[in-house]
């Protein structure tokens, strides 16, 4: 495997899952395709009001076709580890994704933004608090740039 461009360091065991309460991740990768599609387009204008997602060109109208190509891009990142996007699902379904970038805000080594459906609109905190302390407590990042939300009492 190729390490050009890395931004985890070369001996980090990167992730393949992890499980949340009520959900999980896996690698984003082609064979959602179908699911992620579904997913993130019935919940454009949602996506575009979830914490970090202000002024990004996406989510935006795009052909399945154009989506898959997203995937497999993503899916090359990962192995070549320039960045890292996972699947939020409840079982089989696609409820939203996380990215896992480096950050191009000065001060931070990632950048860090998850989305889910507005079907699953309560989820957003819990996803985002949980996958909060994994990122702190289980990635190799100093500094980590993942837009707030309100945590929980207690959290």
């Amino acid at each position: 495997m190729s390490v050009t461009g890395a931004f985890v360091p070369p001996d980090f065991d990167v992730p393949t899952a992890f499980a949340g309460p009520g959900f999980h991740l896996e690698p984003l990768g082609p064979e959602h395709n179908d699911r992620d599609y579904e997913a993130w387009m019935s919940s454009i204008d949602h996506i575009k009001a979830t914490p970090g997602f202000a002024g990004w060109d996406w989510p935006e109208p795009m052909s399945l076709e154009d989506n898959l190509g997203d995937l497999e891009s993503h899916a090359e990142d990962f192995v070549e580890r320039r960045g890292f996007t996972y699947s939020i699902l409840d079982g089989p379904e696609v409820i939203g994704c996380v990215y896992i970038y480096p950050s191009r805000e000065p001060g931070y080594e990632a950048s860090v933004r998850s989305w889910v459906t507005a079907g699953r609109a309560k989820m957003d905190r819990i996803v985002w608090e949980t996958l909060a302390d994994w990122l702190e407590t289980d990635w190799p990042f100093s500094s980590i740039l993942y837009a707030s939300r309100q945590r929980s009492a207690g959290g």
